[in-house]
């Protein structure tokens, strides 16, 4: 099956955010040390909480890489809606207790798959794909 460079570059940012979901699973497990602000300063803490769900997050990004990979046409709408939640989720965090410089690489990351998968042309090339 000939796949869309598009949706090749989907199913790779997928994996970027799933790798970065995994980092910070390490990170809420007190494994790697969460960096603060512009000054050298390591701190390290422990979530349980957020690491499951970091960890679930990176599971059904890497689940969904798959799907994208093998042309699934529902992986569009399904990347769109865990995208979103994403975005929630990293915005929540910004109000909550954390700072932009915390999740600005997600942010845009999904913010950039979330304008790419409502493309029509995105849809017209996993519909063709049934």
């Amino acid at each position: 099956m000939k796949r869309p460079v598009g949706v090749v570059i989907l199913a790779a940012l997928a994996a970027i955010i799933g790798v970065i979901a995994v980092i910070r699973v390490f990170q809420f497990l007190g494994i790697i040390p969460f960096f603060v602000g512009n000054i050298d300063l390591a701190v390290r803490t422990f979530n349980i909480w957020s690491a499951m769900m970091y960890g679930l997050l990176a599971w059904v990004y890497f689940w969904l890489v798959k799907m994208l990979w093998d042309m699934d046409p529902s992986a569009w709408l399904f990347l769109a809606v865990i995208t979103v939640f994403n975005l929630i989720y990293d915005f929540m965090i910004i109000i909550g207790y954390g700072s932009w410089e915390e999740v600005s690489y997600s942010m845009i990351l999904n913010a950039l798959i979330l304008i790419y998968v409502m493309l029509p042309g995105v849809k017209k090339s996993f519909l063709a794909a049934k």
